[in-house]
């Protein structure tokens, strides 16, 4: 028996395949940083990998049905390592659309042809149910099959209301609040990706400064969260990895190495990398 005594051992003792959550601004290359854990395959709600050199199912998920299909297959025997979904977002319409195919009537009898349909903030409160399904789901990927699991989603600008300040404007993943929550307190890391961005100030006569925004495409992870954006890991990451603009994403996976003690294995298309990212890491703390 688990429960006594004798059984009590440290808490990161050992190491658990994860649970990650990224998303980012469009195009940064979210699904290429899945992709560079351990034999990953990718399910695709959305054709956004087609670059990528990477096993992938060949039909996009586009029923709930489907969707427990992935699952059930990875049950099964195979090489995989991770498991990619991209993207989370697109799948909530799907979810939606199985909560209406389970319950097609509101409680007054109304037929339902749209989330909203079943009272105000109704529809989206029972659709947590099926997304807390399919986290069981990949959960089960996680404890029987060894598999990371991680989660690719859209940025977008959210209202945040503070009750120590007034209401301000940050990043947040592209979901209905309800399932945005429940997704960022499943995750063991959520991670926010952005391009490096530097203000520089110009002159334009007059005695008057105009502030412009400059980058070169240099990205950046942020582990922790901030006023402009959510963040979380649980591992004392770096708040702020520089990744430049190395497609392996190697600084990451050699912080979260360092972090684990070692626990966490550097992948092998990440050991033989050239240190460049972490060249740029080094003069980004210079600046």
């Amino acid at each position: 028996m688990s429960f006594t005594l004798d059984a009590i051992k440290p808490a990161n003792a050992n190491w658990q395949a994860q649970k990650i959550l990224v998303y980012s601004v469009q195009g940064l290359g979210k699904t290429t940083f899945g992709a560079t854990f351990e034999a990953p395959i990718i399910a695709r709600t959305e054709d956004g990998a087609g670059a990528l050199n990477v096993p992938t199912f060949p039909q996009l998920i586009t029923t709930f049905a489907d969707m427990e299909a992935v699952i059930t297959a990875l049950h099964g025997e195979h090489l995989f390592k991770t498991l990619v979904l991209d993207s989370l977002d697109w799948l909530e319409p799907i979810v939606w659309v199985k909560q209406i195919e389970a319950m097609p009537h509101s409680e007054k009898g109304r037929e339902v042809k749209n989330i909203e349909d079943y009272g105000f903030g109704k529809g989206y409160h029972m659709a947590l149910d099926w997304w807390r399904y399919l986290m069981g789901g990949l959960d089960s990927l996680r404890f029987r099959k060894g598999m990371t699991v991680v989660l690719v989603a859209h940025s977008e600008v959210k209202r945040y209301d503070s009750p120590e300040t007034d209401p301000f404007d940050r990043y947040g993943i592209k979901l209905h609040r309800g399932a945005f929550a429940l997704w960022q307190e499943w995750a063991d890391m959520v991670l926010f990706c952005n391009y490096k961005t530097r203000i520089h100030s110009a002159d334009v006569g007059f005695n008057k400064e105009i502030k412009r925004g400059e980058g070169s495409g240099e990205r950046v992870i942020y582990t922790e969260e901030r006023p402009a954006y959510l963040a979380k890991n649980r591992w004392g990451l770096p708040p702020e990895i520089y990744i430049g603009q190395d497609k392996t994403w190697a600084a990451f996976h050699r912080e979260l190495s360092k972090a684990t003690g070692g626990r966490y294995a550097v992948p092998e298309c990440v050991k033989n990398t050239s240190t460049t990212s972490q060249k740029g890491a080094e003069k980004e703390k210079d600046k």
